[in-house]
């Protein structure tokens, strides 16, 4: 039951390496979304609306930017040409409320997030995650 979503994956390593980084990004966004909400409920008193307005720091493309820069210099080789495919993948939606530059950085971080989940690296995806929230 530990990881019962990550259970009904069954696409094998090539068929990961194989799809769209926008499919990384896109389930990227919400596990890390997940992540960020249970992070907070975990360790904060916040009522709803707070928790919201929290969760917004972490989860808006400018600080996904950011923490993806932070990040970088400790990717590995591979996860930094997981964010170099998602970041040039050509993608038409940029929301108002985000630079081009922002919203490209953030959905490579999104994609990094979204393709450790998919190949079920636990370990690796835990550990970019706690960086994150300290």
């Amino acid at each position: 039951m530990e990881n019962f979503i990550q259970d009904i994956i069954t696409k094998d390593e090539q068929d990961i390496n194989l799809t769209s980084p926008l499919v990384w990004a896109y389930i990227g966004d919400a596990v890390y979304e997940v992540y960020i909400r249970t992070y907070l409920v975990e360790n904060t008193k916040l009522n709803t609306h707070n928790l919201h307005i929290n969760s917004i720091k972490y989860v808006k493309a400018k600080a996904q930017a950011e923490i993806l820069q932070k990040l970088m210099p400790n990717l590995t080789e591979e996860e930094q040409n997981v964010v170099r495919r998602t970041r040039n993948t050509q993608n038409h939606h940029v929301p108002k409320n985000a630079s081009v530059a922002d919203y490209m950085y953030a959905t490579a971080f999104e994609g990094l997030i979204g393709y450790l989940y998919l190949k079920k690296n636990n370990k690796r995806l835990k550990e970019i995650l706690e960086i994150i929230v300290k």
